[in-house]
């Protein structure tokens, strides 16, 4: 294991710092599908821009979990990457 891996999961053991971690999980969860999906296809964020005409600089604060884009942004990213955006609401099991 990583020192990084150890370090986050001695401070996801303080349930204050595992709550906000949680709150974040969508946002990540984003931002990784995007930056994987990217990365998959072989394009840079450049060309990325260059499919949905959202600025390489936007397309950078996104992954960089700077920017919170909106779902019409989202959209045109899903499009430039070739794939359909889906958003699902799910049962909170911890509820």
């Amino acid at each position: 294991m990583s020192e990084y891996s150890e370090f986050k999961q001695e401070l996801l053991k303080n349930p204050i710092v595992q709550a906000e971690y949680d709150a974040l999980a969508p946002e990540y969860d984003i931002i990784q599908a995007m930056i994987d999906a990217r990365k998959e296809q072989n394009i840079t964020q450049k060309e990325l821009s260059l499919r949905t005409g959202i600025t390489q600089a936007d397309i950078s604060r996104i992954e960089n979990g700077n920017r919170n884009p909106s779902l019409n942004m989202l959209k045109k990213l899903a499009k430039g990457l070739g794939m359909t955006l889906r958003v699902e609401f799910v049962t909170d099991t911890a509820h």
